[in-house]
């Protein structure tokens, strides 16, 4: 019986370890993914004072309000690892980079809109 005992108060710390060590494992593999992995750029960036909207669809279409202007631009994106390149319908092509979940765009800065 004592024997048993002992190899419990052995087996526990090390079980509890082991878990600690996946579960933090696991973390900083979510962590460490890209935007295009997480495919958390989908939805409303927005500039500070509001003027210029991006919506990022999930079909890989976007749709860029300026002012009262709804729809100024539309076309079609792709995310790359943190980059988004951009063509509208008209050819014109722009990029930007995804950082701390912020959008980089054109000397622009963009920030997603909470739902």
């Amino acid at each position: 019986m004592e024997r048993i005992y002992s190899f419990y108060i052995i087996l526990i710390p090390i079980v509890f370890l082991v878990a600690d060590f996946v579960n933090n494992q696991n973390r900083t593999m979510q962590e460490n993914k890209t935007i295009e992995e997480t495919k958390d750029y989908i939805g409303m960036w927005v500039t500070k004072n509001g003027y210029i909207r991006h919506e990022l669809l999930p079909n890989n279409r976007y749709d860029e309000a300026r002012g009262n202007r709804k729809s100024a631009y539309q076309g079609r994106y792709k995310v790359t690892d943190n980059h988004i390149d951009y063509k509208d319908d008209t050819g014109f092509t722009a990029d930007g980079d995804f950082k701390d979940g912020i959008l980089y765009h054109a000397g622009m800065i963009l920030y997603k809109e909470k739902n």
